[in-house]
């Protein structure tokens, strides 16, 4: 299997109801485990991965490795760069093989994020990758990830109109009462912004902050557009969890073994927001 640009998941899912499940990955056996799940499931996928996990595999490493693994696979995906936070960033990701690519310039004024997504889009599409970007900005429910600063602000329909068209993305992640980490109260998303959002763009719209959302709430947001939901910290706390209750119970000693069954934890994440997405059995309209 090779890494498809992702508007060539996003497309199909917004035109058929459903949305791409997009999960957090930092090393070979995330990988393996996401793809492994949706294969079984016959899922389309998308692979993130930013600066928070670049840390530990950086752009190149990463890209090989997650290749290597894929090619034991025959599902639909996609390898993303998630809130890359510079230029620099891009062009490493780009040269790397990622498939698609994130600038989140969101927190910055609206002429800066315009200009430097313009940048990307010349340099992405001559290579057939895909472009998302943010307008309005989505903030963090914690202080443990990495993404997202301080609150939000939410995305002005009439202003993404302007956004898409200047920039030429593929895809546009929203605010719309979301938010990134670990929710300490519901989220009140506000379905009518989004409704009047997905009337004034033509392209796929991404939910970030996934992780928390009750799936009523979810599946309302697909039928009204979004075609991503981006999973990072439910997959993370699930192998945190694993391995702290592991070790607290006086087992796990063996770290590749104690990695398995974390793995096994992911994978059950994995496989729920597949199911919760409506992605599930949607393989093949995304070949």
């Amino acid at each position: 299997m090779r890494f498809l640009p992702m508007s060539d998941l996003l497309g199909p899912a917004r035109g058929a109801g459903f949305a791409v499940p997009a999960f957090c990955v930092w090393n070979a056996e995330t990988v393996d485990t996401v793809l492994r799940v949706a294969a079984e499931m016959e899922s389309p996928v998308v692979l993130m991965h930013g600066p928070g996990e670049h840390a530990l595999l950086g752009p190149r490493t990463f890209a090989n490795v997650a290749r290597s693994i894929a090619s034991d696979f025959d599902v639909p995906c996609a390898l993303h760069l998630d809130h890359g936070d510079s230029m620099d960033q891009v062009a490493a990701c780009l040269d790397a093989g990622f498939t698609s690519v994130m600038l989140d310039y969101s927190a910055r004024p609206y002429a800066e994020n315009v200009s430097a997504l313009r940048q990307v889009v010349a340099a992405a599409k001559p290579r057939g990758v895909s472009v998302e970007g943010e307008l309005g900005h989505v903030g963090r429910a914690d202080e443990e990830g990495p993404e997202g600063q301080g609150c939000s602000t939410l995305t002005e329909p009439e202003e993404a109109a302007a956004f898409v068209s200047a920039t030429g993305i593929d895809a546009l992640a929203v605010s719309i009462g979301n938010a990134h980490g670990q929710y300490t109260r519901l989220p009140r998303l506000d379905f009518d912004r989004l409704r009047r959002i997905s009337a004034a763009v033509r392209v796929p719209l991404v939910l970030h902050g996934g992780s928390g959302t009750p799936v009523g709430d979810l599946r309302r947001a697909i039928s009204l557009g979004i075609a991503k939901v981006n999973v990072a910290t439910e997959v993370v706390a699930a192998v945190r969890t694993s391995l702290a209750d592991q070790w607290a119970a006086g087992r796990g000693a063996w770290v590749p073994l104690a990695t398995a069954e974390a793995m096994a934890a992911a994978g059950r994440v994995v496989r729920r927001w597949i199911e919760a997405t409506g992605a599930a059995g949607q393989a093949g309209r995304c070949r």
